[in-house]
């Protein structure tokens, strides 16, 4: 899908999982940042205690101008329901059929039919790999990055490529002998991204982070001056656990937003 853009500056979310408490923290760190446009990356749902309530802001941030995307986890929950109960044996399994059962039909009806990818004047928005988003390839790799910004670029005409789905925050780019170099963001440090070159960065979980730190993630990208800034935000991240416990998820998802892992 193909949306055209003005100079503005775009607060870009991944991962939220149905994480209301990091969610909530990160739209409140967001009006600070003097956001034009709201970008949500896919997998809204999914492990988390609050389904409902995240897709509903995210409909909302849909109805006032935003873009969403369709991650795996919308996939999944849709899949999922097409299954014999007794046999479900993973977390993500579980978890995915919980969801299903939460949210009304037309909740699950909205997530289905939201786009892969959009691309807005020289950005392509994606969950995954651009080269092929709905098989869900994780852009943790140099090889992976390169396949990915190779066909945005060549046959999207896209500098930037923003996605999703590995829970951490990234950023390669394309250096002067072709070959992909990887920088190192500094939560809070706004980059220069120049159009002259190419660009493609995982945004990090807003409701899942991995690397050690349950800070949640989301990024700015400021496409009139082109700089890039990765955020953490400090949010209630035990209250979270708590809900997942009360709810009767499975232990292990409450145990992974304490331990970040």
């Amino acid at each position: 899908m193909r949306d055209n853009g003005d100079q503005m500056r775009y607060a870009l979310f991944s991962d939220i999982h149905s994480n209301l408490q990091a969610f909530e923290a990160c739209l409140r760190h967001a009006q600070d940042q003097f956001i034009d446009r709201k970008i949500i990356l896919g997998d809204m749902v999914g492990y988390g205690a609050n389904p409902v309530e995240v897709v509903e802001l995210c409909q909302d941030i849909q109805s006032r101008g935003g873009i969403v995307l369709r991650g795996n986890h919308e996939q999944l929950i849709q899949t999922q329901a097409l299954k014999n109960p007794n046999t479900l044996r993973t977390n993500g399994a579980m978890g995915a059929q919980w969801t299903h059962d939460q949210l009304s039909p037309a909740q699950r009806f909205w997530l289905e039919i939201q786009p892969l990818s959009v691309i807005v004047e020289d950005i392509l928005f994606v969950h995954a790999s651009a080269d092929d988003p709905e098989s869900w390839k994780y852009v943790d790799k140099e090889a992976v990055a390169r396949m990915s910004l190779d066909h945005a670029s060549k046959h999207l005409g896209a500098k930037y490529v923003f996605g999703g789905h590995v829970h951490f925050q990234s950023l390669f780019y394309r250096g002067t002998r072709r070959d992909l170099m990887q920088f190192e963001p500094t939560p809070g440090i706004p980059i220069p991204v120049p159009r002259h070159r190419q660009w493609i960065a995982t945004v990090g979980s807003v409701g899942q982070p991995r690397d050690g730190s349950p800070k949640a993630m989301y990024c700015v990208f400021d496409n009139s001056k082109a700089t890039l800034t990765f955020h953490r935000v400090q949010y209630d991240h035990f209250e979270a656990a708590k809900r997942i416990r009360k709810a009767g998820l499975p232990e292990s998802l409450a145990n992974r937003l304490e331990s970040a892992r």
